[in-house]
């Protein structure tokens, strides 16, 4: 039983793509087969036409971006925004690749876009000319809309600064679904540039010459990218400590005002002790002292009052 290819085509040596049938002679040139991951027929298929490491890599559900360089070919990863309807683009896609100066097995899960334009074109019979081209055309299309992404991230970065410095209200779940989409993203993109740049520089024709530079320049954008995610990443801690000091000192302040309360309430409370019990026969009353005691606490009573306003006034 054959797996059913997402697509299928043959490229010629002058850059002429032919769709093709996965179990079909290969032509002259090279040929891509792009692959579904849920596929059942899939595991059957890669254990009878690679080999046995590289089917089990091709197949793992979870991995991280890398470029290992084997006697037969190069194993691939790398990783794609989730552009599809109701994802979320940071929940980014893994792309699976098998290449040789003659084949290149794409293995994915979900649809990447990046594979969809490239698929469009070949459709239309244009093609790269050798797989080295055609990595690298991928490569540049996923840094592509992985930069897109960046950029609106940093957007959003800005408009809460902004926010900010105004003495705007910044909602906090905003600020931190913000925050888990710069960490989401920074994961892979980091890895992804070791990819690239190792792929940029090896040593056994893929790449060839000719394409080396077209993967060195895509390694200096997903660079940028990652330099960018973490700018953002920062300027969002700094934000975060700013909100904390800033409701640390407010609590500060209420603090102090329930201190000022509690202060004038207590010798309120005193007060209305005193005069709501019953004090005729109580020992002292007839003394000269006893009023002027009275008057004493009154004033002091009105000065914590002039304290409270003035206090109250300043803050």
């Amino acid at each position: 039983m054959l797996p059913v290819p997402v697509c299928a085509f043959d490229i010629a040596p002058d850059g002429v793509a032919t769709q093709c049938e996965i179990d079909n002679a290969q032509n002259a040139g090279w040929r891509w087969l792009n692959l579904d991951q849920a596929d059942p027929a899939l595991s059957d298929w890669l254990s009878k036409n690679v080999p046995a490491s590289v089917a089990v890599a091709l197949q793992l559900p979870k991995t991280r971006p890398r470029f290992d360089l084997l006697t037969e070919g190069a194993l691939i990863n790398l990783r794609g925004v989730n552009l599809n309807t109701g994802a979320l683009p940071e929940d980014m896609i893994s792309l699976h690749i098998w290449a040789t100066a003659d084949l290149v097995i794409t293995v994915r899960k979900r649809t990447i876009m990046a594979l969809e334009a490239t698929r469009q074109e070949m459709v239309l019979g244009k093609g790269a000319k050798t797989t080295s081209a055609f990595l690298a055309e991928i490569a540049e299309e996923l840094t592509q809309r992985i930069e897109a992404e960046s950029i609106i991230l940093e957007d959003r970065v800005d408009e809460l600064e902004e926010a900010m410095i105004s003495k705007k209200s910044i909602n906090a779940d905003e600020m931190l679904s913000l925050r888990q989409s710069l960490i989401k993203m920074r994961r892979f993109i980091g890895p992804q540039r070791k990819a690239l740049q190792d792929f940029s520089i090896a040593k056994n024709g893929l790449p060839d010459v000719k394409t080396a530079p077209h993967l060195l320049e895509t390694a200096n954008r997903a660079s940028r990218t990652v330099e960018a995610l973490d700018a953002a990443r920062d300027r969002m801690a700094v934000m975060q400590e700013h909100l904390d000091i800033e409701t640390t000192a407010a609590m500060g302040r209420n603090g102090y005002i329930l201190s000022i309360v509690a202060t004038v309430f207590m010798p309120l409370g005193f007060l209305t002790g005193l005069f709501g019990v019953n004090i005729d026969g109580m020992p002292g009353l007839d003394t000269p002292w006893a009023f002027k005691m009275l008057c004493g606490t009154s004033v002091a009573f009105g000065l914590l009052l002039y304290f409270l306003y003035r206090t109250l006034k300043w803050l």
